[in-house]
């Protein structure tokens, strides 16, 4: 039996399976969880606990996925772990935050940054850490908080336009909003220029993809996670360390210590189902049977698998992984300065419209390993993000026109020496296409044995980014431990329709003229 209510301050939605055995006894069936990223590793906690045979197999020398980390030299002699850049861990990531406490329960080696501030060219600030948590009256704090948004600005909106935001239904909304961008979504509304860019573009772009070739339905299933569907708001945590460090080293061990075999540098070339119902999995050059996969690649690593593979799962399924694509390319640049940025200047900042510039870190405020450099030499780490850069764009020319902009936004850093840089291309995220839900993967394939994973699958639930990783990598270990009869692991996510009774009753009453 599936149960379903809320936690205590009613924030949360929580799905509770409470049927089968807590774990299997003896030696459990065996499973290889392909890609060890946070999907594959949320996969592979869950079945380890439960008494399952766990491969882990990640084609990379580290785990982490897009949130690996690897050591380089810099120039002054010193050792760092560069990354593929920020990434935000904001308090309606249940799922992530719950795998993420099997080595740190009290999630320690996060910490709090006091606000997530976005910075317009023009000038103007929008702020959240004055912004209350509540909905409605988050987003209408935002409103009359933000500079943005004047009274002809509100005036001149489309309330009728507006009326998928204020009730989001999850997945209803994709049925809704899937066949427009989010640029031409937000232009029907009517949305101040301003606020449009300062705002909504920058979620638009945490998905490291142009508004315009975003879907309106994944924007607006943003608003509803950290506006009208939760009271966490848009205040985050960052790791304390690198992320290596900091999660997925105490993670592989606890996976190995538990029985689980990780094997790092191992791509897998293949998965071919056998008549038995069992599956062979070739990976470097041999292949080993297994009762179940699940692939918790990313888009390029299914694309691969998938076309290397005639017999799995059936030809439409093969034939809509061929079709996923990736979002632009994107840049990270980081600089170790040998001097530091103002003391009053924000460890994160999100930008608009200073070129491709979208945000600046400034690691040494949070992260120890930075910190501890910037003791030691007087300087400090800043880090830049250039999302959805144009693909023939001069690779050369935008790293040095991000650095330039850097120089606009902080002008104290144009007198500062570069003691070292780094600049981490990368093309590998999921594009969430205009008109492109149905073709995404689901968790469940047509064949029992095989189960996908990863932040481009289709969930059903109001889950995005890390969390969608994480909340889709517990989905497909709980479809296995149904099949053999076993204890799912419990879910949490915002619930699946905005809060506001409110909200919901305006949306009615509009909808009715």
């Amino acid at each position: 039996m599936v149960s379903e209510g809320y936690g205590r301050d009613r924030k949360a939605r929580l799905l509770t399976d409470r049927t089968g055995v807590p774990r299997l006894e003896g030696a459990g069936p065996a499973v290889a969880v392909v890609g060890g990223g946070i999907a594959g590793l949320a996969a592979a906690t869950v079945l380890t606990e439960r008494g399952v045979r766990v491969t882990l197999l990640e084609r990379e020398s580290d785990l982490g996925g897009r949130l690996a980390g690897w050591q380089v030299q810099l120039a002054d002699g010193s050792s760092a772990t560069m990354t593929r850049g920020f990434h935000a861990f904001f308090r309606q990531y249940y799922n992530l935050r719950a795998l993420l406490r099997r080595t740190d329960p009290g999630l320690h080696g996060l910490t709090a940054l006091p606000d997530y501030p976005l910075r317009n060219s023009a000038g103007m600030l929008d702020s959240f850490a004055r912004v209350p948590r509540t909905p409605p009256l988050n987003a209408l704090g935002f409103v009359a908080l933000s500079p943005t948004f004047g009274r002809r600005d509100l005036l001149a909106m489309n309330p009728r336009s507006a009326l998928p935001l204020l009730d989001v239904r999850v997945p209803g909304i994709h049925q809704r909003l899937d066949g427009i961008s989010a640029h031409d979504f937000l232009s029907r509304i009517g949305f101040p220029a301003a606020a449009r860019h300062l705002a909504f573009e920058v979620f638009s772009r945490s998905f490291f993809a142009d508004p315009r070739e975003l879907s309106a339905a994944e924007l607006a299933l943003m608003f509803h996670v950290y506006f009208l569907g939760s009271s966490e708001g848009l205040l985050f945590d960052v790791p304390r360390e690198p992320f290596p460090q900091a999660l997925w080293e105490p993670l592989g061990d606890y996976l190995q210590e538990r029985g689980a075999t990780v094997r790092t540098a191992s791509p897998v070339e293949s998965v071919a189902p056998n008549p038995d119902g069992t599956v062979g999995v070739e990976a470097a050059g041999r292949t080993r049977t297994y009762d179940a996969v699940v692939l918790a690649t990313d888009v390029p690593g299914l694309r691969q698998v998938a076309a290397a593979s005639p017999d799995l799962v059936d030809r439409t399924w093969r034939e809509n992984v061929a079709g996923l694509r990736t979002a632009p390319p994107f840049l990270v640049s980081r600089l170790w300065l040998d001097r530091p940025v103002h003391p009053d200047r924000p460890a994160f900042l999100g930008t608009s419209g200073y070129d491709a510039l979208d945000n600046i870190s400034v690691l040494n405020r949070w992260e120890g390993e930075a910190h501890r450099w910037s003791l030691r030499t007087g300087g400090c780490v800043v880090e830049l993000h250039a999302y959805a850069v144009p693909p023939g764009a001069d690779r050369k020319e935008v790293q040095e026109r991000l650095v330039s902009q850097l120089h606009r936004v902080y002008p104290e850093t144009r007198d500062a020496g570069v003691v070292d840089c780094r600049h981490e291309w990368r093309e590998d995220c999921p594009l969430f296409e205009v008109g492109g839900y149905d073709r995404r993967p689901r968790v469940r394939t047509a064949d029992p044995a095989v189960v996908v994973a990863g932040d481009m699958v289709a969930t059903g639930l109001p889950v995005a980014l890390m969390e969608r990783a994480a909340t889709s990598g517990f989905l497909a270990a709980n479809v296995l431990l149904r099949r053999w009869g076993v204890r799912a692991e419990p879910l949490r996510t915002v619930p699946e329709r905005g809060r506001s009774a409110v909200l919901r009753a305006l949306t009615a009453l509009l909808a009715e003229k």
